[in-house]
């Protein structure tokens, strides 16, 4: 192979909850690329003293030094130690914040980030692929759940950087399984993409037309995956256990991580077999038992549900039915659960591709992005969309949307706004994620002061602000005053990332509240109208004497029920009393205009008065 071609080649990885690997591109297949433990990495690193275990041998491991052994990383990128609270009771392994309040994992005297643990995961990917390939791997691809938000994509794309690899691209894991499965050799049609992995769920929807993906529309949880369908085995274990007057003691990390290998053990029994046996050796003797599959598939029916709501809604983001629907694809170890098939098919009502090992299919997908992205291929074009809206506060706590909900991506929007205030020389400019109308109900990304503005009257500056989303969701915002030419701008880079279900809470929210949203919105949008025009009147009468007293009480009664209306929440009587003091003081208003008129012609020809209107 030539050095050139060797150069530019990239390879694929889906960095998983449960397993990683890597995949490359040759001959226009991709294909996995397997070490002397197979293609599978378990996502699991083990700490011995000074030896460090990433994979198998930390597998292996993990009951006889449960404490030293960490897994469900990707549970944890991005996000802040108190969102981990659900996860602590049923994790053998101490969690912990670090100094920003991020949650990280403690090994003895030693905190580490998920970025870190990450990186050592990605490290082995990256070392088995060079094995494989007998060179030097310095490019990548990576996966991530469709609903990553900004904090967990920039964490992932870190753990990379620090892993050595440059990462070429950050993708989503459903678009990369359509990529897999050849999708793209179609002309046209939509597919959905059902995953169900190890620690997320993510559905997307994708049209494709002429070559080009289009994702229409993503749904998903960050923290729904086959980790909940094997905690709902360890506490079916365990009410059995206590029925049967055993007593298990679950604050033991040992007995812990023996409950988490049994359960994983017999959620893959049970997708093969109608009975798993259970065999758990505890200190007081083993305890033996059995599940059927009935039992199982009754104990995850409400997490099964929660994936199909989800479902459902990107059918309604898409605006498509179930007949729209040309394909499925399944991908996520959990969806070789026989229920989780027949539910799917019974939704869309067609069999889902599943012939790919759905373990592997994403890091395939990802390899073809890779060969994509260094020119291996151009035939191919892919249009991915953000899972919530983007903007920021404007007065009175409003959310000015300014890259929408499943608007495409890369994007670039800019909107322009003004001061409130006489003589304003800064603006803070706060960056707002979600759905909602009012800014304390969506999620804070980040903030900076735009310095520097001209001390002019208030309404008379023009500030730029422009949002620019990259391929990879990474968000940066800049803000210019047009005036002085002043700049400032800022990539996000969020302290922490979304708590449990809080991207699916937007987006139910906005919903629910949509209504009382409006109004809210609606009244202080009036409210900053009526302070401004009652600001005016006052200065009106400071400039303008000839007023008869009739005139000027009426105008007077005017602003006092405004500002009575001010005191409540109605919108439909704030904008009544507006219209009435617009009344009142549209006689003031003609004559104040005619006298501006007179005394700019005074003393001028009609000559002059021409090239004025000129």
């Amino acid at each position: 192979m030539a050095e050139n071609e060797k150069k530019n080649r990239a390879i694929g990885i889906d960095l998983g909850t449960t397993n990683s690997l890597a995949a490359i591109t040759r001959d226009g297949r991709p294909k996995s690329l397997a070490g002397k433990h197979g293609v599978i990495i378990p996502s699991v690193i083990g700490f011995d003293k000074d030896r460090l275990m990433i994979g198998v041998p930390a597998q292996q491991a993990m009951v006889d030094n449960p404490e030293q052994t960490v897994y469900s990383i990707k549970r944890m990128m991005g996000k802040a130690a108190a969102d981990m609270d659900a996860e602590r009771d049923r994790l053998p392994f101490a969690i912990v914040p670090d100094s920003r309040g991020l949650a990280s994992v403690k090994i003895n005297d030693r905190v580490i980030s998920p970025v870190e643990l990450s990186a050592a995961i990605l490290r082995e990917v990256k070392k088995q692929a060079e094995e494989a390939l007998g060179e030097t791997v310095e490019r990548a691809v990576i996966t991530v759940p469709a609903y990553f938000d900004d904090a967990q994509r920039q964490a992932t794309r870190d753990a990379g950087k620090i892993a050595g690899l440059e990462v070429l691209r950050i993708i989503n894991e459903p678009t990369a399984a359509s990529l897999a499965y050849g999708l793209d050799k179609k002309n046209r049609g939509n597919i959905v993409v059902y995953d169900l992995g190890g620690g997320t769920f993510d559905i997307s929807i994708l049209k494709l037309e002429d070559g080009i993906f289009e994702v229409l529309s993503t749904a998903g949880d960050t923290n729904l995956g086959g980790d909940d369908f094997d905690a709902a085995i360890v506490e079916f274990l365990l009410k059995k256990a206590i029925s049967d007057g055993i007593e298990i003691d679950t604050s033991s990390p040992k007995i812990r991580a023996l409950l988490k290998r049994e359960a994983e053990k017999t959620k893959m029994t049970l997708s093969d077999q109608e009975k798993a046996s259970v065999n758990l050796p505890l200190p007081q003797g083993d305890y033996e038992n059995e599940i059927s599959r009935t039992e199982f598939e009754n104990m995850v029916a409400p997490l099964l549900k929660r994936t199909l709501d989800f479902c459902k809604r990107a059918l309604a983001d898409a605006k498509l039915s179930v007949n729209d629907i040309n394909e499925v694809i399944l991908v996520g170890g959990s969806t070789r659960i026989p229920a989780v098939r027949l539910e799917v098919k019974k939704l869309f009502d067609k069999p889902p591709h599943c012939d790919l090992g759905p373990d592997e299919v994403v890091a395939l997908g990802a390899a073809v992005q890779a060969d994509i992205l260094t020119g291996g291929r151009d035939d191919l074009l892919l249009l991915d969309v953000t899972p919530l809206s983007l903007g920021i506060e404007t007065m009175g706590g409003v959310m000015n949307a300014i890259i929408r909900r499943n608007g495409k991506v890369p994007a670039v929007a800019k909107e322009a706004f003004t001061t409130y205030v006489d003589g304003q020389t800064s603006v803070a400019i706060k960056l707002f994620q979600g759905e909602r109308e009012l800014v304390a109900d969506n999620r804070l990304l980040g903030s900076f002061d735009l310095t520097g503005i001209e001390p002019l009257k208030a309404g008379t500056p023009r500030i730029e602000v422009t949002f620019m989303l990259d391929a990879d969701g990474i968000l940066r915002v800049s803000a210019r005053d047009i005036h002085s030419g002043k700049e400032q701008d800022i990539t996000v880079r969020p302290s922490y990332g979304l708590t449990k279900d809080e991207v699916s809470d937007m987006v139910r929210s906005s919903f629910v509240h949509a209504r009382e949203d409006i109004d809210r919105r609606l009244f202080i949008e009036l409210s900053n109208e009526a302070h401004t025009v009652i600001k005016a009147t006052h200065r009106a009468f400071e400039l303008y004497e000839k007023i008869e007293m009739d005139e000027k009480e009426d105008i007077l009664d005017a602003i006092e029920d405004l500002e009575k209306a001010l005191e409540g929440n109605d919108p439909q009587l704030l904008r009544e009393k507006l219209d009435d003091l617009g009344d009142a003081t549209a006689d003031l208003a003609t004559r104040m205009a005619d006298n501006a008129i007179a005394d700019a012609l005074k003393e001028k020809t009609i000559d002059d008065a021409k090239d004025m209107v000129k």
